[in-house]
């Protein structure tokens, strides 16, 4: 079934780029028993703008009062933001002064940039700060300069997030699992700091 004839069945929408994020999201509003949010991808960076035009066609539209959008900084927090901002205003949708800033009514806005607001990165950054006193995490660290040590390879800069958790993965007893997988299995551990400030999110949908 398309997202777009989907019902509205919560009082809350969180949205993310992805299945991984929508994996990861329900993984820890469960953590804080938080039971009114609707959980939802909107199909990639690009599908921002078609997902908050056909919005307001859903079943249960009416019924918002809290909508959250969370991206990647990726190369870079503001330009993630500005885009952000750029297709709610094309929605006709309340836009954001800032980052985590609660804006309107039915629904209200608020908008998550990973891994903190300000800094380039992902949701795997934040990820990897939670895990960092993990002590696999000095194999993960060996390997990454074993490889390029001997291979004369690494991966590229914007992708070693995504690469070096992938590496903490392949160490847990179920190797296979992603992002999302894990997080419901219960491999993060969600007392971390790393994590606090996708909480208040969450807590102040």
């Amino acid at each position: 079934m398309s997202s777009k004839s989907q019902q509205l069945s919560q009082p809350k929408l969180l949205i993310g780029e992805g299945s991984e994020e929508v994996l990861f999201f329900k993984a820890l509003l469960n953590y804080l028993k938080i039971t009114d949010v609707q959980v939802e991808n909107y199909g990639g960076k690009q599908g921002l703008g078609n997902y908050l035009q056909q919005l307001y066609l859903r079943p249960g539209y009416r019924e918002i009062v809290s909508l959250g959008i969370t991206r990647d900084a990726d190369d870079s927090a503001k330009s993630a933001f500005d885009s952000v901002c750029s297709y709610l205003k094309n929605a006709g949708l309340s836009v954001p002064i800032k980052p985590n800033e609660i804006t309107g009514n039915n629904p209200q806005i608020s908008v998550l940039i990973l891994p903190d607001y300000q800094d380039n990165g992902m949701l795997e950054d934040v990820c990897l700060e939670a895990v960092k006193t993990d002590p696999a995490m000095q194999c993960v660290d060996d390997y990454f300069q074993c490889v390029n040590t001997v291979a004369k390879r690494q991966p590229k800069t914007k992708d070693m997030a995504k690469a070096r958790i992938r590496a903490w993965l392949s160490s847990q007893i179920e190797p296979d699992k992603r992002l999302g997988e894990a997080a419901q299995a219960g491999y993060l551990p969600w007392n971390s700091p790393a994590f606090d400030s996708i909480k208040q999110f969450l807590q102040s949908l």
